[in-house]
Formats: structure tokens, sequence, C-alpha cells
């Protein structure tokens, strides 16, 4: 079965565009033209992919983004016209997957697709795959769920796909731009905050619960899941 993308944008004529050049490569599609509507068709048409808008009427891309979060992992593109205000940190901590800035060439948007979804793909964990456990703590990407102390924290997905990536290779240490990278699979270039700010939310979920582990920075490189004896 072919895999759906959802085209959101007000522009009919680049929704018009992008929905032949994806046919053509093999893909369905389903469009909306406001944010309500995206909302209402991520949905109905549980879409592989969406190509996301980040200025549209009745409901910017950033509380679609923040919407489609909240139900699931599909992935999210998002579209931003060249001139306006794109915080690529917000995107990051928002949970957008990449994004790509008008004016664009349709075979460079259908490129990037097929680089989320392949990424994706390979990211997805085994239906089988047994967590990450360390003392008290178990990291569960096939359910996305992050317990300590036994307890399940509402972890948001990025937050929680960082601190498996971290634990699934202990006491090796990862540069902001790599992690980026491994686990928001961003061209990204410039401030690397978002790191930061989500190691920071992470350390007050994780604060106290074992002396075998922790989550160490790494001066001047960056940061480590440290364990003991390892």
């Amino acid at each position: 079965m072919a895999e759906k993308i959802l085209i959101a944008d007000d522009d009919k004529i680049i929704c018009e565009l992008l929905r032949l050049y994806l046919q053509k490569e093999g893909y369905e599609t389903a469009q909306a033209f406001d944010g309500e509507a995206a909302v209402a068709a991520y949905e109905s048409e549980k879409p592989a992919l969406v190509l996301l808008d980040v200025m549209m009427p009745k409901m910017d891309g950033w509380e679609v983004c923040r919407r489609i979060r909240a139900m699931g992992q599909t992935p999210v593109i998002m579209l931003t016209a060249k001139g306006e205000t794109f915080d690529k940190v917000l995107g990051l901590e928002l949970g957008a997957d990449d994004y790509v800035v008008k004016p664009f060439d349709a075979k460079e948007v259908v490129a990037r697709i097929k680089a989320v979804l392949r990424r994706c793909a390979m990211a997805r964990p085994e239906e089988d795959g047994s967590p990450i456990r360390y003392d008290n703590l178990s990291v569960d990407l096939s359910r996305y769920e992050l317990k300590v102390r036994g307890q399940t924290v509402d972890t948001p997905p990025k937050e929680l796909e960082l601190l498996y990536f971290l634990a699934s290779h202990p006491n090796r240490v990862f540069s902001r731009d790599q992690l980026l990278d491994e686990v928001w699979g961003f061209d990204y270039f410039g401030n690397s905050r978002s790191v930061d700010v989500h190691i920071k939310r992470l350390r007050e979920k994780l604060e106290g619960a074992s002396d075998q582990w922790s989550l160490k920075t790494v001066w001047r490189i960056g940061y480590k899941f440290e364990v003991k004896d390892a």
C-alpha cells in the first residue's frame, strides 16, 4: 500500500504542485488549507508524514505540530516562507523532524520526505524489542514510556528519544551536533541550545533516581550517559 502524505498549506497552488510530484513518486496525498482542517485530516487520514506550513489561518503550524505530537509520532516536515521568522529551536522542541524554506524545489521536498521516512523506519524499534533498563530506570521506545523508580513519568517524545539514544551508548560522549543529527535528524547549523534544554528537563525528571548512572556534561564537548562499572 502506498504511503500517504498530508499536505497542510493555505496556498492551494503549492498544495497542488506537491500533490502532483508526490503522486508521481507513488505516494497517496491528502490536503488541508488551514490549521483546524490539518488536525482533522491528521486524525481521519492517518498519514505516514505531514508537510506542515508554519503560517496558516485558524491555527498556526506550531499549534498543529503540538497537537499532532500529542496524538502520535508521525514525522512532520515544517514549511516556512523565506523571510518568515522560523525558530529552529522551537521546531526541535515541538518534535518537528525537518524543515524546508520556500520557495523550494519540489524534488528537494520529495527527497527530504524519503530521507525522513527512511530514518524513522530505521529508528523504529522491533515490536518484541526490550526496553533499556538500569537501576530504577526503564526507557521503552516501543511504547514511548519512561519509568523512574517504577513510576511512569510523562515525557515528551524528543526527550525520551534523546535519553534512549544516550542510554543505548553508555559512557560514550556525543557532541550537541551529533545528538541533533542522531535524534532529530536535522541538517542543523548554529544554535544547538535545544539539546541543553532537553538535557535540563530530563535531569529534573531523573534527579536522585540512582547513584549507578547519570546524565553527565562533558565540558566543551557535549553529553554522555555515565554508568558506573560498565
